[in-house]
């Protein structure tokens, strides 16, 4: 089984324990320590060099004050006020870590607080990255994405119509962060077995009924695991190096052949959908 990238709970829980941690927090001093997880405005051309965004990261949030640390999609928003957003997107292996011991051969960025603590973007594979985004290069990253599946402005109605606009698998189209923001494997493999909905079946033929059943399960499933603290199987850790706790609860990703804890057939798994491991019950899931 792959390596899940932290998604909607994960991340949601490392933001709110960042939010409580260093909002009023002043950045004493900033160093990168490996520039391949910085990356810039996309617009910008020429692309600026590593070694011109380190140099930026350094100078513009050296003094800067924390505002406030949010979450879009699967990232975790640091609010810097005019010095930018921070936008960091943790992927496979990456961390953001208060104080605690973390390997320092991982750590890639290092803030030194004015209150002593530090805060470390640690990651063992650098496979996540780290933007820090101006107003309008902020903007123009977050209107690529998606509506939020918590977000009370999701109605049901528009949530059917994302679904039923594609004829795509419906697992694809949960996990298509421009129609959904937040989504991936894990959370849509449960989502889909909680609605019995079947995994592979086209977005056009689910109907309007199934669909307010599945932003429903998909609500009740991702608030279940932010109550938990996310899900660990190997790598992702919160701010302060714990584990998430909602393993346990899962009924479908990662239980290929166990028995079906609604009926006990055995569940059935592929890799055809988005090449990432898709578990289902053949018998309640149509």
């Amino acid at each position: 089984m792959n390596a899940p990238v932290p998604e909607l709970p994960e991340t949601e829980t490392i933001a709110r324990d960042l939010d409580g941690a260093l909002r009023g927090a002043v950045v004493r001093s900033v160093r990168v320590i490996r520039s391949d997880v910085l990356r810039g405005d996309p617009r910008a051309r020429p692309p600026h060099s590593a070694h011109d965004l380190a140099n930026e990261c350094e100078r513009r949030l050296t003094s800067a004050a924390v505002r406030g640390v949010t979450r879009r999609a699967k990232s975790v928003l640091i609010d810097f006020g005019d010095a930018g957003r921070l936008v960091v997107t943790p992927r496979f292996t990456g961390a953001l870590l208060v104080d605690g011991t973390p390997d320092d051969a991982y750590t890639c960025l290092r803030f030194d607080l004015a209150d002593g603590r530090v805060l470390r973007y640690h990651d063992v594979r650098r496979l996540g990255t780290v933007a820090l985004l101006a107003p309008d290069a902020f903007a123009a990253w977050e209107s690529a994405l998606g509506p939020e599946p918590l977000d009370p402005e999701l109605t049901a109605e528009r949530f059917s119509g994302i679904i039923r606009g594609s004829s795509r698998a419906v697992k694809s189209i949960l996990m298509d962060q421009k129609r959904l923001a937040g989504v991936g494997n894990i959370y849509a493999n449960e989502a889909l077995w909680r609605a019995r909905v079947r995994p592979a079946r086209r977005g056009a033929q689910v109907t309007h009924p199934q669909c307010a059943v599945l932003l429903g399960e998909l609500r009740a499933v991702l608030a279940e695991s932010i109550a938990l603290r996310g899900t660990t199987f190997r790598d992702y850790r919160d701010a302060y190096g714990g584990r998430g706790g909602f393993a346990e609860r899962l009924q479908a990703y990662g239980r290929e052949g166990a028995p079906c804890a609604r009926c006990g057939a055995a569940l059935a798994a592929t890799h055809a959908i988005e090449g990432r491991q898709t578990v289902w019950c053949r018998s309640c899931q149509r």
